[in-house]
Parts: structure tokens; C-alpha cells; sequence
């Protein structure tokens, strides 16, 4: 998979790669102006929702030994199972804490998808959609900024902590902000001292008219407008007051004892901040999952990062009221394995897997699905990613339903079809 790292962009670079995201699609000159987008709007129901918190375990943590566990079977290797506070419902031993929450989630053991690829099982859980050459889908935050328009006047409607998909064809005014460290917020966002705002007017004064000729003859070319959008909006963000929402440092050592020092801590921290002071959707990105080898070795501490994370971020969003209106969601690309390798590990198991849901909408306290006896089948109600994004979706009152073209003309729903899970839906 190509990555890069988003721990040393630099101001220009952060800007840059926004909007190369954005560019998913890649269009004639011209062409782009011949198939407008779809008037988008929300669903007339009031949305349960307002914010969506999406916590990614990249890689494919393993479901047998964290939220399916199969007690006295031999897949579980030297895992235990441990209550939690459903009746019947266990969880593997590394999650105590989400255990005792367990009545607040709602469970999901039937997921399901069509790809053992990280690149493309990734891409599908976050899409709705397989990945192709010819266009690039774009994710919850971007659905949802285009049909509910900006979440706040200065920041961005959708922040990705640790990388996800751009906006694809929907274009670069409605590309997420990315964030690499969520200790180190934004980077890059001073000018240096010579660079005064009024010089800098100056100088975005004399690029533009160097791209007069260019302008006039794109001027009816959204990807072109989307990018003006996008420099326009960074721009507004850079000299805001509310950057400091991205400053970590201005939380209690309480709330950062908390969630702890792990990625995903201060990852889910920064969320609950970010939706707190007025941004849509936040995804966090926690990799690492991939265990191959020595998965008894290395599983543990991972699971206990997300265990106190997630279960920090729970309790929080609960006190602070911003649960009734949060949806969040958990979910790896695939599962792993029953089999054990040679090497400690699990390899790659695409047939089934699980996710969690819990907050605004989401009807907890239940299982939801079962796989087989040794969760390597589905055995009934199976959920795919497309049908996961559906739900959400709903949560936060976007219609399944609903289409939005491409610049080709080409038309998508933010589930590819898929209405959602009714039974998860309070």
C-alpha cells in the first residue's frame, strides 16, 4: 500500500496534499462542466445525529480474541474470554473496560467483505465501494459536508487523524483536513515573520492574475472552483482563532490521563475536542493490526491502547452531553483468521469480522449477527461495509437513497445501495 507520512508535512505540503486528494478523478479540460452534481439535500427527518466519530483498526484486528471470542474452542489460542455486562456476551480478556461498557454498544458479529486486500478491504469500508482506476469515491465526511454544507465557519467539516480517502469525485471543497500526530495538531500553520498577512494578500493577489487566462477559460469547471474553495477555506482556517482546538495541550491532565499516551488516546481525545467545538466528522486511524506473527506478543497492548481510548472516549462523550448527538463506530477493513500459523499469528480472514456501534441513533445493548463456532463463517444476519456506512448514514439523517452524480454523469449512494441496518437503529 503507498502511504506517506503525515507527521512532517509542511504548511504548503498540508495544503497541497488536501487538494490532491481531491482530484480523484481525473477529467478532460472542460469536461467536468458538462454533468453537473445532483442537488443534494438531507433527509427531511431531523437526524438523530449532528457529529460521527469513526475509530479505523487498520491492519484487521483479530475478532476472535477481542469482540467474538469462542471459549473453549481451540481458535482462541491463549486467549481467555471474560464477561461483560450483557448477559452471555463475552469479549477477550485484553478488553475490561469496554467489557463493563458492553451495555452501551451495540455488537456487531457478522461482518463480512469481499476482499482480502488491506488497500482495497480499506477503501471498501470507507466507500461503500470497490476501488478502481477510472474514479475515486469519497468517504462519510465528504457525503456529509456536501449534502449539510460546511459544520462551521472556520473549521473543517471533516478532520482524518492518522490518513483515509479524499473526496473523489465530489472534488477538493469537500477534501477532509489531515492530521498526522494528534499531539502535534495542525503543523505548520504560522507564517514566517517576514510573511506578513497583508504581503501575503499580495502575492495570492499576483497569483491569480497570472491564472487569469487559465480562470476565464475554466470557469465553469467545478474541480477548478473546488480548489479555489479549498485554498480559500485553508486559508481562513490559518488565520483563525479557533486553531487552538487543535492544541492538546489545552486539555486537563485529567481528560489526557484518561484517554492515554497511546496514538489512539489522544487520537480519540482530539475527536471528542474537534466535534466539541463545532467539526462534523472525525475518523481516527489506529494501525498496526497486521499480525501475521507473535500475535500473543503484540495484540495485548494494542488491544489495552483502544480498550482505554475507546472506553475513555464513551465516558466522556457521555458526561459532556455530546453522546445524544455522536454517533461512533469501530471497525478493522477484515477479521483474521481461526487458524493459528506457524508463526503465532492469523493470517487474513475476509468471511467474517466485527464492528461496534454506539451513541446518537444507534439502538445498544445487543449482539447483532453471529458467526460460526469457530467465527469463521457468518451465520446469520451478515453485514457488509456498504450496509455499515448505510446505517451511519442514517444515524445522521442522509438519505441511503439518495443519489449524487459525478462529473461524468455517473450516479452513487452512500451505501451503494444498501438501506442500512434497521435493527441497529434505535
Amino acid at each position: 500500500m503507498r502511504t506517506f507520512s503525515l507527521d512532517t508535512l509542511s504548511r504548503r505540503d498540508m495544503m497541497c496534499r488536501t487538494a490532491q486528494q481531491a482530484f480523484g478523478l481525473t477529467v478532460l479540460p472542460g469536461l467536468a462542466s458538462l454533468a453537473a452534481a445532483a442537488e443534494a439535500k438531507p433527509s427531511k427527518k431531523p437526524a438523530p445525529a449532528k457529529n460521527l466519530i469513526y475509530i479505523r483498526l487498520s491492519g484487521a484486528m483479530s475478532h476472535i480474541d477481542t469482540f467474538d471470542p469462542k471459549p473453549g474452542k481451540d481458535v482462541m489460542g491463549e486467549t481467555k474470554a471474560i464477561s461483560t455486562s450483557l448477559p452471555g456476551v463475552q469479549f477477550g480478556e485484553f478488553l475490561p473496560k469496554l467489557a463493563a461498557m458492553a451495555n452501551q454498544l451495540a455488537i456487531i458479529r457478522s461482518m463480512n467483505t469481499s476482499t482480502a486486500d488491506h488497500d482495497q478491504a480499506s477503501y471498501l469500508l470507507q466507500t461503500s465501494y470497490r476501488k478502481i482506476a477510472s474514479i475515486a469515491h469519497p468517504g462519510l465526511g465528504s457525503w456529509a459536508q456536501k449534502i449539510y454544507g460546511d459544520s462551521h465557519k472556520s473549521l473543517p467539516s471533516t478532520v482524518q487523524i492518522g490518513g483515509g480517502v479524499g473526496p473523489g469525485y465530489l472534488g477538493s471543497r469537500f477534501a477532509p483536513v489531515p492530521i498526522g500526530n494528534p499531539d502535534d495538531g495542525l503543523q505548520n500553520t504560522k507564517s514566517p515573520a517576514y510573511l506578513t498577512n497583508e504581503n501575503f494578500d499580495k502575492r495570492m493577489e499576483l497569483s491569480k492574475s497570472f491564472d487569469a487566462a487559465f480562470r476565464e477559460l475554466a470557469s465553469h469547471n467545478s474541480q477548478v472552483k473546488g480548489y479555489d474553495d479549498l485554498y480559500n477555506n485553508a486559508i481562513t482556517l490559518l488565520r483563525s482563532e479557533d486553531l487552538k482546538v487543535f492544541d492538546l495541550k489545552l486539555e486537563s491532565d485529567k481528560a489526557k490521563q484518561a484517554y492515554g499516551t497511546s496514538r489512539v488516546g489522544r487520537g480519540a481525545l482530539l475527536a471528542r475536542r474537534l466535534v466539541q467545538n463545532g467539526v462534523r466528522c472525525v475518523e481516527v486511524n489506529f494501525g498496526g493490526f497486521d499480525h501475521h506473527t507473535e500475535l500473543w506478543d503484540r495484540l495485548p497492548p494494542m488491544a489495552a491502547q483502544l480498550d482505554q481510548a475507546l472506553s475513555a472516549l464513551l465516558a466522556d462523550l457521555k458526561e459532556t452531553g455530546l453522546l445524544s448527538h455522536t454517533v461512533v463506530a469501530v471497525s478493522a477493513e477484515f477479521g483474521r483468521g481461526p487458524h493459528i500459523n506457524q508463526r503465532s499469528g492469523r493470517d487474513h480472514h475476509p468471511a467474517a469480522f466485527s464492528s461496534l456501534l454506539a451513541g446518537a441513533g444507534i439502538k445498544t445493548g445487543q449482539v447483532y449477527g453471529k458467526s460460526d463456532e469457530e467465527a469463521f463463517h457468518i451465520d446469520a444476519d451478515g453485514v457488509e461495509p456498504n450496509d455499515l456506512n448505510a446505517t451511519i448514514a442514517r444515524c445522521l439523517g442522509i438519505d441511503t437513497q439518495m443519489e449524487i452524480f459525478s462529473p461524468s454523469g455517473r450516479p452513487f449512494r452512500i451505501g451503494n445501495g444498501s438501506k442500512g441496518i434497521e435493527k441497529l437503529l434505535s
